[in-house]
Parts: C-alpha cells; structure tokens; sequence
C-alpha cells in the first residue's frame, strides 16, 4: 500500500484544550512550581483563601507591591521592587532587548506546552499537527507529530523525513511541500540526501518596486555583480550567521545613476547579497520549469489537505481533547491510525461504501418491506 517514490509534507493548526486567558507569566509559573517542589504539604490549596495583611507578616518582612505606581514611573523614580523581582526569577529573559514571541514569557498553567497561535483571525492557544503523506494512491499517512504553535512546519521536515526513510525502508526521488518548507537548511540536507525539493521558494527580491537580484549579472571571475546600468556592485561584507556575501555599489555613483528611483532609495549604494548555497537554490528554481514538479504542486493540494479537512471534520482534530505535549501526539497518532485503518480497509475490500445508499443495497431484499418506501 505504500509507494514510497514521493512524500507530500504539510501541517494544520489546532486548537488546544486552553484559552489565552488562563496565560500567566513564565516567572510566576516557575516559581509557583518550585515553591509546590519544596512545601508540598504547607501549601494550602484553597486559592480563594484571604490574602493576609501586612499586620501578619513575620517582622523584617517586607510586602512586594502589587500594582505599579504610575507616577514614580512618570517622574522617573526608582523601578517598583517587583519588577526587579521580575527580571531576577525569570529564567528565559533575553540579555539584550529584541522580539520575543508569547511564549518566551507567558504561559498556561492548564496546558503548558500549547503556544498562541493566529487562526482565523482570532488568537489562540494550540498546537501544529505534521504529516507526511505516501504519494501512493491509498494516500497512507506515513508519519504523524503534534508540535507547539511556535515550532513552524519547516523545523520539523528534516526529523520527519528521516524517520520516515529509516522505518519505513524507503527512499523517496522527491519531497513536496508549501513555501514554508523552502528554506535553505531543509533544500541542503534533501538535496545532499540524493533527494529532489520540490518546494517553491519565496521571492523576497520583487516584494519592492525596486529592481530584484535577477537584474543584476554575476561575474564570479571578479567576485563582483553589475547592476543593469553597468556599475560594479563589489563584495565588502561577508555574514556568517546568516550565510550570506554582501555586495554594494559606490555611493557617489548611485546617487548620480539616471535610474536611482528604480533602483534604491538609500543614499549608501545599492546592495545585493549573494546566498553560501546560491548552487542549491538555482537547482531548486530550475525544477520550477519541470512538468514533473509542476505535477507534484498541483498533487500536494489534493493530497495532503483534504487529510486534514477529514480529520477535523470527522475525527475530532478541529480541538484537542487531551491537554499537554505528551498527550496531544498520543491523539494526534490515534486519529491517524484512524485514517490509515479506513484506508487499508477500502484496500481489501470491507465496508459498503458504493453509495450513500449502500447499506440499504446490501441488506437482502424482502418481498413488500421497501415497497411503500419507493412507492
């Protein structure tokens, strides 16, 4: 039942057992663990006790202020000491400023490992649920895994592929997936793998009205790249951490070029990088123009999606029932088995499913007991 030759590679959102409200900070959560850790049996666990008064305090014990008082803030006073508490209890502060997603420091207590998530124009907590579909023509599920929201789908490809080729004694000639799944890391390892990518890739080069890097000759003699008017755009930069070469032109003659506006709105030179991998992307692009991975695009919409429409229309995976990481794979599995047990089923030919009807056509005939039915 499984062919193997190609796998389709997609994920869904679901929604988890959870609601953004019940989110806390990572600090407060952590510590309320680690305090359970210690005192299990002097906590009390009626939450909705009194909170006692500074009167009832031991002495030398100072009370952490509860609300911030704006007006120190304005005036520029000192921060309020439970800010400082903040920053000093939790574990997962960033050492310099820059974006944090949710998760980073908010967390449910009733389903920890869920992640908010945008869906359907509303925020929500909830999980990515992978799949890894045979190209065969029973569409065999070959492997399942439920993720956090904030773990997107491309991360997951590789660990995906590999698990599949390893238990399934398979080697596929190429692998599809959305755009999400082209990036770089994932093109070079199926592509060393012996294994074609069949993913589109994102064109960030004509987001603007400017001129993309297509209109741009590269002279690998020279190392150096020629904008369409014939000035040399020379390497000054080389960034490791992203794996890419930099390269820009002169300043003076960008600001004197005829076709400035069209080109670049900065008065430094226009720049261009150039990809470390630039070879496997140009190898990815020229698959594009195949009948073979235009068919395989076309393939992976009624392939893979309609799995998931399946599973969520009719075997509950719209939201999860169960609550944590452990828990909602042990569900997502089940619902798959699910859907490859209705599928080797229709393989060896149980069940009555020729028509809605079918149920009624296999009963055997009875004189009179139809009749009044169909009269």
């Amino acid at each position: 039942m499984v062919w193997g030759r190609e796998l389709y590679f997609d994920a869904t959102k679901v929604e988890a057992n959870a609601g953004i409200p019940s989110l806390v900070p990572c600090f407060y959560y952590d510590a309320k663990a680690h305090i359970a850790d210690l005192f299990p049996d002097e906590l009390d666990p009626d939450e909705t006790k009194p909170r006692p008064t500074d009167a009832d305090l031991p002495a030398g014990i100072v009370r952490l202020p509860i609300e911030i008082n704006a007006e120190d803030m304005l005036t520029g006073g000192d921060p309020p000491r439970r800010l400082l508490e903040e920053r000093r209890l939790d574990p997962r502060r960033p050492a310099k400023r820059g974006y944090r997603r949710t998760s980073d420091f908010r967390v449910s207590p009733t389903d920890p490992d869920a992640s908010p998530m945008w869906d359907w124009g509303a925020i929500r907590l909830g999980y990515h649920d992978h799949y890894v579909v045979d190209g065969g023509k029973r569409r065999i599920i070959l492997a399942a895994l439920v993720t956090p929201a904030d773990v997107m789908e491309s991360q997951a490809m590789r660990d995906l592929l590999w698990r599949v080729c390893f238990r399934r004694k398979i080697w596929p000639h190429h692998v599809t997936g959305d755009a999400k799944y082209g990036t770089i890391e994932n093109i070079v390892a199926v592509e060393d793998a012996g294994i074609r990518a069949y993913v589109p890739l994102t064109d960030f080069a004509h987001r603007t009205g400017f001129y993309g890097q297509d209109n741009f000759v590269f002279d690998p003699e020279r190392d150096e790249y020629r904008c369409p008017q014939g000035h040399p755009l020379r390497r000054y930069s080389t960034k490791r951490t992203e794996g890419v070469v930099a390269y820009r032109a002169e300043a003076a003659i960008c600001n004197a070029c005829t076709v400035k506006t069209k080109c670049t709105k900065s008065n430094q030179g226009r720049k261009v990088q150039r990809s470390f991998y630039i070879d496997y992307l140009e190898k990815v692009r020229d698959y594009q123009a195949t009948e073979a991975y235009k068919k395989a695009i076309r393939k992976r919409q009624v392939w893979v999606e309609p799995m998931f429409a399946e599973a969520k229309e009719w075997h509950g995976l719209r939201r999860l029932r169960l609550r944590g990481l452990r828990n909602a794979n042990i569900q997502g599995l089940l619902i798959a088995a699910g859907q490859n047990l209705k599928r080797f089923l229709a393989a060896t030919g149980w069940g009555r499913r020729n028509a809605p009807c079918g149920s009624l056509v296999a009963l055997p005939a009875q004189p009179g007991r139809f009749s009044a039915a169909y009269a």
